[in-house]
């Protein structure tokens, strides 16, 4: 089996030589080449045979946004992005994600003090690297709908009644979950008649961020949740890193930082599990792009509990994974490519009585 090509690309002299280090280090990588700003990088593309790009997100003379943009245009390849864990960061990086990014590594907020620090992140780089290498990239720039407040040949509803949602819509996404969202979401009308709750792996100093991208896109409010949120009509609410989410017979958000499960908190079979004891048969369910089998439980108890379940299908999926146990396991009603969801789901929730 041959090695994945790696190029990486970063200003900082430390993360270069840390991430190359790591990457030497595993039998299953191999270390293509390095490139100091975005330029270098993609000069270096056109000459190196290149499986996966690690790409900074701040660089001097062509940043990490200009560089992935030039990447996807001209040569596609599955990009991680090397992020800081700062405000501007996490936007940059959300809005990297969206672009086509298939992932991102958040730097250490300091040198590595020990061999514990090392494994720590050497475990995260070459995860997200090999998992990169596998992963479906499309080379166009997505395109949302520009937001309107009446989308054509989609129901358009006037405001819901305020108070809480009798109906609720939710999805649960992982790598390449961002900018699959987003064409989700730009099929969507406003004013759904019925709460969206989104479970997104990503850590907790990204998904403010990612809320706050998705609220200034579409038509409809978009937040990250906090304790004791209600869920709404025509409102979405994104589970915040790092706190599994749950909603209670009240249909309000409870947070809690209880064990990790299959290694994630957020998971979306937290969240999915008591939601038929909740809405009854008024959900939809939805499995996007990922990694793993998070959901497929709660696909199960959702579709049994009589509600309507949604899987992506693989020509569309960055990862085919979370979405393919669903189905696989007969747990999905629909098997959609990302371009059918969005209109779906209003269709289904339209029609629920």
């Amino acid at each position: 089996m041959m090695p994945i090509k790696v190029l990486v690309v970063d200003d900082s002299a430390f993360m270069r030589k840390l991430i190359i280090q790591i990457i030497q280090a595993d039998p299953e990588l191999e270390v293509a080449g390095y490139a100091r700003n975005g330029k270098d990088a993609l000069e270096k593309l056109e000459r190196l045979d290149v499986d996966v790009v690690t790409l900074d997100v701040e660089m001097p003379v062509m940043n990490g946004l200009e560089t992935l943009r030039q990447i996807m245009a001209t040569k596609p390849l599955p990009v991680v992005m090397v992020s800081s864990q700062t405000r501007k960061g996490s936007e940059t990086t959300v809005q990297a994600l969206a672009l086509g990014a298939v992932d991102f590594i958040a730097k250490p907020s300091g040198q590595p003090t020990g061999a514990q620090d090392f494994d720590i992140i050497a475990e995260e780089v070459t995860q997200k690297v090999r998992l990169a290498a596998t992963a479906r990239v499309q080379a166009s720039e997505p395109k949302v709908r520009p937001v309107v407040s009446k989308p054509p040949s989609l129901p358009v509803f006037e405001r819901p009644a305020t108070g809480a949602a009798d109906k609720l819509v939710i999805i649960g996404s992982s790598t390449g979950g961002p900018k699959a969202l987003e064409g989700v979401f730009s099929a969507i009308p406003a004013n759904l008649p019925a709460g969206i709750v989104v479970v997104q792996h990503m850590p907790k100093e990204f998904t403010r961020s990612f809320a706050e991208r998705l609220d200034s896109l579409f038509p409809f409010p978009v937040s990250e949740a906090k304790n004791g949120d209600l869920v709404e009509n025509g409102k979405v609410l994104i589970a915040p890193g790092d706190y599994h989410l749950t909603i209670t017979s009240e249909r309000r958000i409870q947070l809690n930082q209880d064990e990790r499960v299959m290694f994630l908190r957020p998971a979306i079979d937290v969240t999915m599990e008591n939601l038929p004891m909740v809405y009854g048969k008024k959900i939809v369910g939805v499995i996007l792009t990922g990694m793993g089998r998070d959901g497929a439980k709660g696909m199960a108890g959702i579709k049994s509990g009589g509600g309507i379940t949604i899987a992506q299908d693989r020509s569309t999926s960055t990862i085919y994974s979370m979405p393919r146990v669903v189905a696989e396991e007969g747990n999905a009603d629909y098997i959609l490519p990302l371009d059918m969801i969005g209109k779906t789901i209003t269709e289904l929730i339209c029609a629920m009585r």
